[in-house]
């Protein structure tokens, strides 16, 4: 199970060169695997690719993706505020995409942050239309919906 999360998100890093910078996404990423390593070896082993080790995949890649985006919007917030380095707006928007939209509403609530900046907000929201009509499809085609 370890093996087969650590192939899929480093897979990503590959695939997605804009992620290597995101250190934010780096910490995602060993959150997950740990997650997986204690799974695996405190109640039990599941094949590679394997239903339920994707079923775990996903709810450990969410549960960790929307603490993490939650955790970047506070920070880049502070930074704000006291004029240090800020994160860029594309790790934001690309934590939101790899499904920590639910951590970017929270954060943007909470932390009053980046949720009156129009251009920011316009593509937050079209990328979520977006990323919710691709899972849309894919469920379609998967005939789960």
């Amino acid at each position: 199970m370890v093996l087969t999360f650590t192939i899929i998100l480093i897979g990503l890093l590959l695939i997605i060169p804009p992620l290597q910078k995101n250190s934010f996404y780096m910490v995602h990423v060993g959150l997950v695997i740990l997650a997986a390593y204690y799974v695996e070896n405190n109640f039990f082993t599941v094949t590679p690719f394997h239903p339920k080790t994707l079923m775990l995949f996903l709810v450990f890649q969410l549960i960790s993706i929307n603490i993490i985006t939650f955790v970047a919007y506070g920070v880049d917030k502070r930074a704000a505020q006291s004029g240090r380095w800020r994160v860029p707006e594309s790790n934001l928007h690309t934590l939101e995409f790899l499904g920590g939209w639910g951590g970017a509403l929270l954060g943007q609530k909470i932390f009053h942050h980046k949720s009156k900046k129009r251009s920011y907000q316009m593509f937050f929201w079209a990328m979520m239309f977006f990323e919710a009509g691709l899972i849309y499809v894919i469920l379609k085609f998967l005939h789960i919906i």
